[in-house]
């Protein structure tokens, strides 16, 4: 697994998009900070640019330049994560318009999945997470059908297991504590 993932990372950081797995489907993912890799993977998605997409991180400490948080925030974001939650929090102006889309605040979380953050981990840096199809289209929930469904639009699709019991993660403002999902 190993030079998979160094595959993958050697990928990402060259500017690639990548089907990795996720808790409940595979994901779409690039370097956040890459803005051209962000256009592909939107374009491959089909996704406006101003619906904003999630970051995911290996752990709490790699979202701090990127989102604000107070002392209480924090401990309750420490407590929760690795989960799959996602979180809406204030973003500093560290994160692009191109992640942010027409919004102050962004979506980050530390999943579970040991997959994503060794890549998240490995990459250095938060790297996107949206799931692996095109818009109107059904997730991919396995390698097969993420190959299947994108072809050759990505350049890599690493191998792991989705849990096919699993449900999409929870989006969760923290500020106003409002379930969008």
């Amino acid at each position: 697994m190993n030079q998979h993932l160094d595959t993958a990372l050697r990928i990402l950081r060259a500017g690639g998009v990548i089907a990795y797995p996720t808790e409940t489907v595979y994901g779409l993912g690039c370097d956040p900070f890459d803005q051209a890799a962000v256009r592909r993977l939107l374009a491959i998605k089909q996704r406006p640019v101003e619906k904003g997409l999630i970051l995911l991180a290996a752990d709490l400490e790699q979202l701090d330049d990127l989102v604000v948080l107070d002392d209480a925030q924090r401990r309750r974001l420490a407590d929760t994560w690795p989960a799959p939650v996602t979180y809406l929090l204030p973003a500093t102006e560290r994160v692009p318009v191109w992640i942010r889309g027409a919004h102050d605040k962004v979506a980050v979380r530390v999943g579970p999945h040991p997959v994503a953050r060794a890549l998240a981990r490995g990459l250095g840096t938060p790297l996107v997470s949206t799931s692996a199809n095109r818009a109107g289209r059904p997730a991919a929930r396995n390698r097969f059908l993420a190959t299947r469904h994108l072809g050759r639009d990505v350049d890599f699709v690493v191998t792991g297991d989705t849990d096919p019991r699993a449900r999409p993660s929870a989006i969760i403002d923290l500020q106003s504590g409002r379930v969008l999902r």
